[in-house]
């Protein structure tokens, strides 16, 4: 008698899973300190740090989202080079800054030049006291002001036929990343570097030359950091590549099918922090996450002798988190 043969189970792999080793220096703990400069995934992942508690700077400048624009930040903090009306022009019935973003923008000459100046001492104390400086490059597109011959952060609204549009050759871009690189280390030798790419797609400069884009920022960032293999202060973390290939779905899209939704981010922080957190600091995020929707929580009956429990309760447990971390704030 013929018996049919077993058959044999096994786990569909429905998703091609990157591998990110598990850091074993300079762990991202609650005494740490972040500054973020970039793109706009900066803002996203700046806001989980803000809301698990973190000490973290983010975005002193405003987004920027090409390696040009964050080296001329960076090397004028190193350089302390104030900003004077030189650096500012008016338009729209505005001033502004071409190294800034339009939030930093002002209906006054001397309020610009005031906060300019503010958040350059900021960045460079935010450089000094950091531990962590997570640098993401959103496009290697770059906009030359012709005028001034320069390259500019923010275009501001400038009729566009005062720029000219340029992509960034490789080797440009790594020249940039030595230069910030070397304008970070001049104030804080100790900090670690970790670079990544946006996973935002900036479809308005084309479907081809988006792709042309991020490849050659992953390719600088690659051959900045591997020109010394010696050097563990200066990391890539993959946030483009998840995106690209484990989350590989339009439904990881908010509306505009260009910017990660909040489902996508949620799941690269995760990655993130599985990466850079020991387990201690998770089990520290988890109660800050318990507290903060304790936090949200809207009773029906505010009187009620339940609610007045689960704030005693609440403020307990807020009490127990900052007796062993005074720095987090609720």
């Amino acid at each position: 008698m013929i018996f049919p043969r077993k058959r044999e189970f096994y786990l569909m792999h429905l998703q091609t899973k990157i591998p990110i080793a598990k850091q074993s220096e300079n762990l991202l703990d609650y005494q740490a300190q972040v500054l973020l400069l970039g793109s706009c995934f900066v803002e996203n992942i700046g806001k989980k740090l803000e809301y698990y508690k973190f000490q973290n700077l983010k975005n002193p400048f405003g987004v920027l989202f090409q390696p040009t624009a964050i080296e001329r930040l960076l090397v004028r903090a190193e350089k302390k080079e104030m900003f004077t009306e030189s650096d500012v022009f008016y338009h729209n019935e505005r001033w502004h800054c071409f190294d800034a973003h339009s939030k930093l923008s002002a209906t006054n000459q001397s309020e610009l030049l005031t906060s300019l100046n503010r958040q350059l001492e900021l960045t460079r104390e935010g450089i000094q006291s950091a531990s962590h400086i997570v640098i993401t490059l959103g496009t290697a597109w770059v906009y030359r002001f012709l005028n001034s011959n320069t390259l500019v952060a923010n275009c501001h609204k400038v009729p566009q036929k005062q720029f000219k549009k340029e992509l960034l050759p490789v080797e440009a871009i790594i020249t940039s990343l030595n230069s910030l690189s070397e304008a970070i280390r001049a104030i804080n030798s100790e900090a670690t570097l970790i670079f990544t790419v946006s996973p935002v797609r900036h479809l308005k400069d084309g479907f081809v030359e988006n792709t042309l884009s991020k490849s050659h920022l992953i390719t600088a960032v690659h051959k900045f950091i591997k020109r010394d293999t010696d050097n563990r202060s200066e990391v890539y973390f993959p946030s483009y590549e998840i995106m690209m290939d484990e989350l590989r779905d339009y439904r990881f899209y908010a509306d505009d099918m260009v910017h990660p939704n909040s489902l996508a981010v949620n799941y690269i922080w995760e990655r993130f922090t599985a990466s850079w957190c020991s387990t201690e600091t998770l089990k520290t995020m988890e109660a800050v996450a318990d507290i903060q929707k304790a936090l949200q929580h809207k009773p029906f009956n505010p009187d009620s002798l339940a609610h007045k429990k689960f704030l005693l309760k609440t403020e307990s447990k807020i009490k127990q988190v900052q007796a062993q971390f005074p720095c987090i704030k609720f």
